[in-house]
Protein backbone atom coordinates (compact mmCIF):
# COMPACT_ATOMS: atom_id res chain seq x y z
CA UNK A 1 0.00 0.00 0.00
CA UNK A 2 1.27 3.58 -0.53
CA UNK A 3 0.15 6.80 0.00
CA UNK A 4 -0.38 9.85 -2.78
CA UNK A 5 2.86 11.45 -1.94
CA UNK A 6 4.61 8.26 -3.00
CA UNK A 7 5.90 6.10 0.79
CA UNK A 8 4.88 3.23 1.15
CA UNK A 9 2.55 2.70 4.15
CA UNK A 10 4.97 1.11 6.54
CA UNK A 11 7.54 4.11 5.67
CA UNK A 12 7.83 6.09 8.79
CA UNK A 13 8.31 10.45 7.17
CA UNK A 14 9.31 13.08 9.09
CA UNK A 15 8.35 16.83 7.27
CA UNK A 16 10.42 19.45 8.35
CA UNK A 17 10.25 23.20 7.27
CA UNK A 18 13.74 23.65 7.21
CA UNK A 19 12.86 27.34 6.93
CA UNK A 20 11.70 27.68 10.41
CA UNK A 21 14.73 26.51 12.11
CA UNK A 22 18.14 27.13 13.16
CA UNK A 23 20.10 23.96 13.31
CA UNK A 24 19.92 24.41 16.94
CA UNK A 25 15.93 24.49 16.92
CA UNK A 26 15.61 21.35 14.53
CA UNK A 27 17.57 19.54 17.16
CA UNK A 28 14.81 20.39 19.63
CA UNK A 29 11.89 19.48 17.04
CA UNK A 30 13.52 16.01 16.31
CA UNK A 31 13.89 15.71 20.25
CA UNK A 32 10.10 16.53 21.02
CA UNK A 33 9.15 14.46 18.09
CA UNK A 34 10.74 11.32 19.75
CA UNK A 35 9.11 12.00 22.51
CA UNK A 36 5.99 11.50 20.53
CA UNK A 37 6.51 8.64 18.97
CA UNK A 38 5.79 6.46 22.20
CA UNK A 39 4.98 2.92 21.12
CA UNK A 40 4.59 3.16 17.44
CA UNK A 41 6.99 0.36 15.95
CA UNK A 42 7.93 -1.76 12.82
CA UNK A 43 7.76 1.33 10.40
CA UNK A 44 10.74 3.02 8.94
CA UNK A 45 11.95 7.15 9.17
CA UNK A 46 12.38 9.25 5.73
CA UNK A 47 13.59 12.94 6.59
CA UNK A 48 11.69 15.35 3.57
CA UNK A 49 12.75 19.00 4.76
CA UNK A 50 9.67 20.90 2.41
CA UNK A 51 8.58 24.14 2.38
CA UNK A 52 4.76 24.98 1.60
CA UNK A 53 2.25 23.01 0.69
CA UNK A 54 2.40 19.37 2.21
CA UNK A 55 -0.50 19.48 4.59
CA UNK A 56 -2.91 17.57 2.38
CA UNK A 57 -0.36 15.12 1.64
CA UNK A 58 0.66 14.69 5.01
CA UNK A 59 -2.63 14.34 5.92
CA UNK A 60 -3.32 11.62 4.01
CA UNK A 61 -0.86 9.43 5.34
CA UNK A 62 -2.62 10.13 8.93
CA UNK A 63 -5.37 7.27 10.47
CA UNK A 64 -7.51 8.40 13.27
CA UNK A 65 -4.96 7.12 15.75
CA UNK A 66 -2.20 9.33 14.38
CA UNK A 67 -4.06 12.68 13.66
CA UNK A 68 -3.74 13.57 17.55
CA UNK A 69 0.05 13.21 16.74
CA UNK A 70 -0.12 15.68 13.54
CA UNK A 71 -2.32 17.86 16.07
CA UNK A 72 0.17 18.21 18.48
CA UNK A 73 3.14 18.10 16.50
CA UNK A 74 2.16 21.24 13.59
CA UNK A 75 2.50 24.08 16.12
CA UNK A 76 6.12 23.16 16.01
CA UNK A 77 6.22 22.60 12.42
CA UNK A 78 6.37 19.08 11.91
CA UNK A 79 4.30 16.35 10.80
CA UNK A 80 5.32 12.15 11.12
CA UNK A 81 4.62 9.17 11.32
CA UNK A 82 8.02 7.47 12.90
CA UNK A 83 9.18 5.07 15.35
CA UNK A 84 11.83 5.29 17.78
CA UNK A 85 14.59 3.96 16.03
CA UNK A 86 14.76 5.80 13.24
CA UNK A 87 14.01 8.92 14.92
CA UNK A 88 17.20 8.09 17.06
CA UNK A 89 19.12 8.22 13.77
CA UNK A 90 17.36 11.43 12.77
CA UNK A 91 18.81 13.11 15.96
CA UNK A 92 22.23 11.89 15.59
CA UNK A 93 22.64 13.08 11.81
CA UNK A 94 21.10 16.59 12.83
CA UNK A 95 22.95 16.99 15.86
CA UNK A 96 26.27 16.08 15.60
CA UNK A 97 27.10 19.50 14.02
CA UNK A 98 25.30 21.98 15.71
CA UNK A 99 26.49 26.01 15.49
CA UNK A 100 27.22 28.29 18.72
CA UNK A 101 26.02 31.11 19.19
CA UNK A 102 29.61 32.53 17.33
CA UNK A 103 28.25 30.68 14.08
CA UNK A 104 31.31 28.27 14.84
CA UNK A 105 30.59 24.53 14.45
CA UNK A 106 29.65 23.16 18.37
CA UNK A 107 30.47 19.22 18.21
CA UNK A 108 27.88 17.10 19.92
CA UNK A 109 29.48 14.29 21.92
CA UNK A 110 28.01 10.78 20.84
CA UNK A 111 27.79 7.98 23.71
CA UNK A 112 29.16 4.73 21.85
CA UNK A 113 28.56 1.22 23.88
CA UNK A 114 31.45 -1.34 23.36
CA UNK A 115 31.33 -4.61 24.26
CA UNK A 116 33.40 -7.71 23.53
CA UNK A 117 32.80 -11.42 24.26
CA UNK A 118 36.41 -12.01 26.38
CA UNK A 119 39.77 -10.12 26.20
CA UNK A 120 42.72 -11.22 24.33
CA UNK A 121 44.64 -9.35 21.83
CA UNK A 122 42.94 -9.66 18.72
CA UNK A 123 39.59 -8.40 19.94
CA UNK A 124 41.44 -5.65 22.01
CA UNK A 125 43.03 -4.24 18.36
CA UNK A 126 39.41 -4.27 16.96
CA UNK A 127 38.01 -2.28 19.63
CA UNK A 128 41.37 0.11 19.27
CA UNK A 129 40.58 0.51 15.93
CA UNK A 130 37.03 1.11 16.18
CA UNK A 131 37.69 3.90 18.66
CA UNK A 132 40.43 5.57 16.02
CA UNK A 133 37.95 5.50 13.16
CA UNK A 134 35.79 7.26 15.06
CA UNK A 135 38.36 9.66 16.16
CA UNK A 136 39.75 10.14 12.72
CA UNK A 137 36.32 10.79 11.46
CA UNK A 138 36.10 13.69 14.07
CA UNK A 139 33.40 13.06 16.04
CA UNK A 140 33.52 13.40 19.63
CA UNK A 141 32.82 10.58 21.63
CA UNK A 142 32.51 9.06 24.62
CA UNK A 143 32.83 5.36 25.04
CA UNK A 144 31.06 2.77 27.60
CA UNK A 145 33.83 -0.55 27.11
CA UNK A 146 33.18 -3.61 28.31
CA UNK A 147 34.20 -7.51 28.29
CA UNK A 148 31.71 -10.23 28.92
CA UNK A 149 34.57 -12.43 30.08
CA UNK A 150 33.48 -14.96 27.86
CA UNK A 151 30.02 -15.55 28.97
CA UNK A 152 26.52 -14.82 27.49
CA UNK A 153 24.25 -13.78 30.35
CA UNK A 154 27.24 -11.42 31.16
CA UNK A 155 26.74 -10.17 27.23
CA UNK A 156 23.26 -9.77 28.18
CA UNK A 157 23.70 -8.16 31.29
CA UNK A 158 25.73 -5.39 29.30
CA UNK A 159 23.04 -5.16 26.38
CA UNK A 160 20.76 -4.15 28.89
CA UNK A 161 22.88 -1.89 30.53
CA UNK A 162 23.52 -0.42 27.39
CA UNK A 163 19.88 0.08 26.43
CA UNK A 164 19.63 1.59 30.00
CA UNK A 165 22.28 4.07 29.45
CA UNK A 166 20.90 5.07 26.26
CA UNK A 167 23.87 4.93 24.19
CA UNK A 168 23.45 6.48 20.95
CA UNK A 169 25.44 3.55 19.31
CA UNK A 170 26.01 -0.33 20.50
CA UNK A 171 28.84 -2.47 18.85
CA UNK A 172 29.27 -5.95 19.39
CA UNK A 173 32.67 -7.42 19.01
CA UNK A 174 32.17 -11.39 18.38
CA UNK A 175 29.14 -13.19 17.50
CA UNK A 176 27.70 -13.67 21.64
CA UNK A 177 28.04 -10.43 22.38
CA UNK A 178 26.52 -8.92 18.75
CA UNK A 179 23.69 -11.46 19.58
CA UNK A 180 22.83 -10.74 22.78
CA UNK A 181 22.79 -6.20 21.88
CA UNK A 182 20.86 -6.66 18.72
CA UNK A 183 18.05 -9.07 20.90
CA UNK A 184 18.11 -6.14 23.98
CA UNK A 185 18.56 -2.74 21.78
CA UNK A 186 15.92 -2.01 19.10
CA UNK A 187 15.59 1.54 18.77
CA UNK A 188 18.94 3.00 18.53
CA UNK A 189 22.10 1.36 15.78
CA UNK A 190 23.32 -2.08 16.92
CA UNK A 191 27.12 -2.52 14.76
CA UNK A 192 28.31 -5.88 14.89
CA UNK A 193 32.34 -6.47 14.66
CA UNK A 194 34.03 -10.15 13.04
CA UNK A 195 30.86 -12.14 13.13
CA UNK A 196 31.40 -15.29 10.86
CA UNK A 197 28.35 -15.78 10.09
CA UNK A 198 26.11 -13.14 10.33
CA UNK A 199 22.76 -14.61 8.53
CA UNK A 200 23.09 -18.10 10.72
CA UNK A 201 23.47 -15.71 13.64
CA UNK A 202 20.47 -13.87 13.06
CA UNK A 203 21.61 -11.04 12.65
CA UNK A 204 20.55 -9.95 9.24
CA UNK A 205 18.56 -12.08 6.64
CA UNK A 206 20.87 -10.76 3.47
CA UNK A 207 24.34 -10.04 3.18
CA UNK A 208 23.35 -7.18 1.05
CA UNK A 209 21.98 -4.95 3.78
CA UNK A 210 21.39 -4.74 7.35
CA UNK A 211 18.73 -5.74 9.00
CA UNK A 212 16.26 -2.88 10.96
CA UNK A 213 18.98 -1.48 13.55
CA UNK A 214 21.55 -3.64 12.55
CA UNK A 215 24.57 -4.23 10.13
CA UNK A 216 28.59 -4.50 10.50
CA UNK A 217 31.55 -6.78 9.57
CA UNK A 218 32.49 -9.94 8.89
CA UNK A 219 35.66 -11.91 9.84
CA UNK A 220 35.17 -15.28 7.22
CA UNK A 221 38.06 -17.06 7.16
CA UNK A 222 38.85 -18.65 3.99
CA UNK A 223 39.39 -21.78 5.87
CA UNK A 224 39.22 -24.45 3.12
CA UNK A 225 42.52 -22.87 1.57
CA UNK A 226 43.96 -22.43 4.61
CA UNK A 227 43.76 -26.74 5.49
CA UNK A 228 44.76 -27.51 1.76
CA UNK A 229 47.84 -25.49 2.59
CA UNK A 230 48.51 -27.01 5.80
CA UNK A 231 48.15 -30.32 4.43
CA UNK A 232 50.89 -29.09 1.62
CA UNK A 233 53.44 -27.53 4.08
CA UNK A 234 53.56 -29.72 6.95
CA UNK A 235 52.46 -33.02 5.29
CA UNK A 236 49.73 -34.22 7.93
CA UNK A 237 46.79 -36.95 7.52
CA UNK A 238 44.61 -35.76 10.52
CA UNK A 239 43.60 -32.32 11.86
CA UNK A 240 42.51 -31.25 15.13
CA UNK A 241 40.17 -29.08 15.90
CA UNK A 242 39.00 -27.26 19.09
CA UNK A 243 35.93 -25.52 19.33
CA UNK A 244 33.03 -23.31 21.11
CA UNK A 245 30.05 -25.34 21.09
CA UNK A 246 28.04 -22.43 22.21
CA UNK A 247 29.60 -19.91 20.20
CA UNK A 248 27.88 -19.67 16.70
CA UNK A 249 30.86 -18.60 15.18
CA UNK A 250 32.72 -21.74 16.06
CA UNK A 251 30.24 -24.07 14.44
CA UNK A 252 29.98 -21.88 11.22
CA UNK A 253 33.86 -22.32 11.48
CA UNK A 254 33.48 -26.68 12.54
CA UNK A 255 31.35 -26.86 9.34
CA UNK A 256 34.07 -24.98 6.88
CA UNK A 257 37.00 -27.40 8.36
CA UNK A 258 34.64 -30.45 7.74
CA UNK A 259 34.54 -29.18 4.29
CA UNK A 260 38.47 -28.58 3.85
CA UNK A 261 39.16 -31.83 5.31
CA UNK A 262 36.82 -33.19 2.79
CA UNK A 263 38.07 -31.42 -0.06
CA UNK A 264 41.79 -32.13 1.38
CA UNK A 265 41.74 -35.69 2.14
CA UNK A 266 42.06 -35.58 5.45
CA UNK A 267 40.79 -37.28 8.79
CA UNK A 268 38.99 -34.97 11.18
CA UNK A 269 39.33 -35.28 15.23
CA UNK A 270 37.26 -32.17 16.81
CA UNK A 271 36.91 -31.31 20.74
CA UNK A 272 34.33 -29.31 22.07
CA UNK A 273 35.06 -26.86 24.98
CA UNK A 274 32.41 -24.55 27.00
CA UNK A 275 35.19 -22.54 28.64
CA UNK A 276 38.77 -21.13 28.28
CA UNK A 277 39.83 -23.20 31.16
CA UNK A 278 38.88 -26.29 29.17
CA UNK A 279 41.29 -25.40 26.40
CA UNK A 280 44.39 -26.89 27.75
CA UNK A 281 42.73 -29.87 28.71
CA UNK A 282 40.75 -30.63 25.33
CA UNK A 283 44.31 -29.81 23.47
CA UNK A 284 45.57 -32.57 25.77
CA UNK A 285 42.64 -35.14 24.77
CA UNK A 286 43.49 -34.77 21.24
CA UNK A 287 47.38 -34.49 20.83
CA UNK A 288 47.65 -37.70 20.45
CA UNK A 289 45.33 -38.25 17.98
CA UNK A 290 46.34 -35.68 15.25
CA UNK A 291 49.14 -34.75 13.18
CA UNK A 292 48.50 -30.77 14.26
CA UNK A 293 45.29 -28.64 14.79
CA UNK A 294 43.93 -26.02 12.63
CA UNK A 295 42.48 -22.94 15.01
CA UNK A 296 39.46 -20.46 13.64
CA UNK A 297 38.32 -17.13 14.56
CA UNK A 298 37.15 -18.81 18.08
CA UNK A 299 37.51 -16.57 20.92
CA UNK A 300 37.44 -18.68 23.46
CA UNK A 301 40.12 -21.03 22.47
CA UNK A 302 42.51 -17.92 21.57
CA UNK A 303 41.56 -16.50 25.08
CA UNK A 304 43.59 -19.66 25.92
CA UNK A 305 46.42 -20.08 23.09
CA UNK A 306 49.07 -19.88 25.04
CA UNK A 307 48.08 -22.97 26.86
CA UNK A 308 47.30 -24.90 23.47
CA UNK A 309 50.28 -23.59 22.00
CA UNK A 310 52.27 -25.25 25.18
CA UNK A 311 50.88 -28.56 24.88
CA UNK A 312 51.27 -29.19 21.07
CA UNK A 313 54.67 -27.88 21.08
CA UNK A 314 55.61 -30.24 23.53
CA UNK A 315 54.75 -32.90 21.32
CA UNK A 316 56.24 -31.51 18.80
CA UNK A 317 53.39 -31.00 16.47
CA UNK A 318 52.27 -27.87 14.07
CA UNK A 319 49.79 -25.32 14.73
CA UNK A 320 47.85 -23.44 11.92
CA UNK A 321 46.16 -20.29 13.53
CA UNK A 322 43.59 -18.19 11.89
CA UNK A 323 44.81 -15.25 14.11
CA UNK A 324 47.97 -14.04 13.02
CA UNK A 325 47.65 -11.29 16.22
CA UNK A 326 48.04 -13.95 19.00
CA UNK A 327 50.41 -15.88 17.10
CA UNK A 328 53.05 -13.48 16.97
CA UNK A 329 54.17 -14.38 20.70
CA UNK A 330 55.26 -17.39 19.28
CA UNK A 331 54.67 -21.15 18.86
CA UNK A 332 52.47 -21.30 15.70
CA UNK A 333 54.31 -23.02 12.51
CA UNK A 334 52.01 -20.65 10.66
CA UNK A 335 49.22 -18.22 10.76
CA UNK A 336 47.17 -16.53 7.91
CA UNK A 337 44.66 -14.45 8.79
CA UNK A 338 42.88 -10.70 9.14
CA UNK A 339 45.04 -7.52 10.71
CA UNK A 340 42.23 -7.79 13.79
CA UNK A 341 43.01 -3.40 13.85
CA UNK A 342 42.62 -2.99 10.16
CA UNK A 343 38.99 -5.09 11.00
CA UNK A 344 38.10 -2.66 13.81
CA UNK A 345 38.79 0.34 11.49
CA UNK A 346 36.32 -1.19 9.51
CA UNK A 347 34.13 -1.57 11.75
CA UNK A 348 34.35 1.97 12.99
CA UNK A 349 33.99 3.54 9.50
CA UNK A 350 30.33 1.31 9.91
CA UNK A 351 29.99 3.40 12.68
CA UNK A 352 30.64 6.89 11.18
CA UNK A 353 28.56 6.73 8.50
CA UNK A 354 25.77 6.00 10.69
CA UNK A 355 26.57 9.05 12.52
CA UNK A 356 26.70 10.92 9.55
CA UNK A 357 22.83 10.14 8.85
CA UNK A 358 22.84 6.73 6.98
CA UNK A 359 20.71 4.17 8.14
CA UNK A 360 22.20 0.50 8.95
CA UNK A 361 19.61 -1.59 6.57
CA UNK A 362 20.99 0.03 3.86
CA UNK A 363 24.44 -0.85 4.74
CA UNK A 364 26.01 -4.00 3.47
CA UNK A 365 27.86 -6.42 5.57
CA UNK A 366 30.98 -5.25 4.74
CA UNK A 367 33.59 -8.02 4.02
CA UNK A 368 37.86 -7.96 4.67
CA UNK A 369 38.97 -8.64 0.82
CA UNK A 370 41.41 -6.57 0.09
CA UNK A 371 45.31 -8.85 0.12
CA UNK A 372 46.38 -5.54 2.21
CA UNK A 373 43.75 -6.63 4.29
CA UNK A 374 45.28 -10.07 5.46
CA UNK A 375 48.31 -10.81 7.37
CA UNK A 376 50.93 -13.99 6.80
CA UNK A 377 53.45 -15.36 9.81
CA UNK A 378 55.92 -17.85 9.84
CA UNK A 379 57.21 -19.54 13.00
CA UNK A 380 60.54 -20.74 11.90
CA UNK A 381 61.57 -21.90 15.29
CA UNK A 382 58.25 -24.04 15.72
CA UNK A 383 58.62 -25.28 12.01
CA UNK A 384 61.93 -26.53 13.05
CA UNK A 385 60.05 -28.01 16.28
CA UNK A 386 58.12 -29.88 14.13
CA UNK A 387 60.21 -30.67 11.24
CA UNK A 388 58.43 -28.69 8.71
CA UNK A 389 60.84 -26.88 6.19
CA UNK A 390 58.94 -23.65 4.43
CA UNK A 391 59.95 -23.08 0.94
CA UNK A 392 60.95 -19.74 -0.24
CA UNK A 393 57.99 -18.72 -2.49
CA UNK A 394 55.54 -19.04 1.13
CA UNK A 395 58.27 -17.18 3.28
CA UNK A 396 58.73 -14.19 0.62
CA UNK A 397 54.80 -13.52 1.30
CA UNK A 398 55.07 -12.98 4.62
CA UNK A 399 54.90 -10.06 6.33
CA UNK A 400 55.82 -11.34 9.58
CA UNK A 401 58.61 -14.01 10.26
CA UNK A 402 59.55 -15.33 13.58
CA UNK A 403 63.34 -16.85 14.03
CA UNK A 404 65.51 -17.50 16.92
CA UNK A 405 62.63 -16.20 19.54
CA UNK A 406 62.68 -12.78 17.27
CA UNK A 407 59.72 -11.26 15.83
CA UNK A 408 60.61 -9.47 12.05
CA UNK A 409 57.77 -7.37 10.01
CA UNK A 410 58.67 -7.47 6.53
Amino acid sequence: MSYPCGFPAKDIVLFVNRANYSEDSLAEVLTFAIGLVGGLSEHRLDVVFIGDGVTECVASRLNDNTKPYLTSAKSRGVAFWADKYSLACAILAAGCSKKNSNGAAAEKTVKIGIAKIVQHVALDDIERGVMDAIKAAGINAEYDLQNANGDVNTANQIAAQFKDEKVDIAVGIATPVAVALANTIKDVPVVFGTVTDPINAGLVTTLAHGEKNVTGMSDELPTVEHIKMFKKLAGIKTLGYIYTSSEDNSLSGLELVKKGCDEAGLKLVTQSISSSSEVKQAAEAIVNRVDGIYLTTDNTVFSALPALVGVFNKAKKPVFSGDVTGAKNGGCFMASGFNYYKAGVATGEIVVQILNGARPDEIPVRFMTKPSDSDLLFDLDAAALCGIVIPEEYLSQANYIIQNGKLEEK
